[in-house]
């Protein structure tokens, strides 16, 4: 009797492969499959190209160091209190624009919000109605103050970017 059941079980498993493997949508590996063939013709069209694609590589860094450099130029200016640099810059950059140095940062952008919008995000941060709990951990001392000031703060960084603060 066991010999007939792992039988039955051996003949299953062996159909189902079978079955799976003539599913090449899933058994080829489906939307990704896609990707790496896209990306493999990539490669293909690079290296027929290079010379090319090199002269406009160098052009896009070259571009991007030009943007760093005025970026890095105008930070300076761009004064934040203690506790923004303390509590929000790591996460959404020195202005909130949820970039740094190039790369994006792993807060959202929160530049150009209102004062209202961001304070009502604040306190939903602050009291749990939006789960995350590094924001949590960061408002969960501060006062109603606290909150009005820093959504008062970051509101203002818009204006300070354009120079009318």
């Amino acid at each position: 009797m066991k010999n007939i059941i792992v039988g039955s079980l051996t003949a299953l498993i062996i159909g189902l492969m079978i079955f799976t493997a003539m599913d090449d949508a899933v058994y080829q590996g489906g939307e990704h499959a896609k990707v790496i063939k896209n990306f493999g013709d990539r490669e293909m069209n690079v290296a027929s190209s290079s010379t090319i694609e090199e002269k406009t590589d160098s052009q896009k860094d070259n571009e991007e160091l030009q943007m760093l450099r005025e970026k890095a130029g105008s930070m300076k200016k761009f004064n934040t209190s203690l506790e923004y640099k303390q509590k929000c810059s790591s996460c959404h950059g020195v202005n909130g624009t949820g970039y740094q140095s190039g790369r994006k940062m792993m807060g959202p952008p929160v530049f150009g919000q209102s004062e209202a919008m961001l304070y009502k995000k604040l306190q939903d941060f602050k009291s749990g109605r939006t789960e995350n709990l590094v924001m949590k951990g960061l408002l969960i001392k501060n006062s109603d103050e606290d909150l009005r000031r820093l959504a008062k703060e970051i509101s203002e960084f818009k204006a300070r970017a354009d120079g009318q603060i």
